[in-house]
């Protein structure tokens, strides 16, 4: 009850400020350009790392990027920044 209530009361504001949501609801902001990078905002961590896997926490699930010949090109707190051929992005649910 009380979850559902903190809900509408984030979009209540995010409508009313005109921010983006994903400042309020503290959702990832994902960037690709074309199928070669992926820059990933909002994260909670680095769950697996391999040269044709990503995986990170989120704060409502994982965010699991598949491909080839990945490589991280900038990692901070809650940012990174990925290179290779990605070939899938997977949102996954707790």
């Amino acid at each position: 009850m009380i979850r559902n209530w903190k809900n509408k009361m984030r979009q209540w504001l995010t409508n009313q400020m005109e921010l983006p949501a994903d400042v309020i609801v503290d959702l990832p902001r994902i960037t690709m350009i074309g199928h070669i990078h992926i820059y990933i905002e909002n994260h909670r961590g680095l769950l697996l790392f391999t040269d044709r896997e990503l995986r990170l926490l989120l704060k409502n699930g994982q965010l699991l990027v598949k491909g080839e010949s990945f490589s991280i090109k900038t990692i901070l707190p809650e940012e990174i920044l990925l290179e290779g051929k990605i070939s899938q992005v997977l949102y996954l649910e707790e």
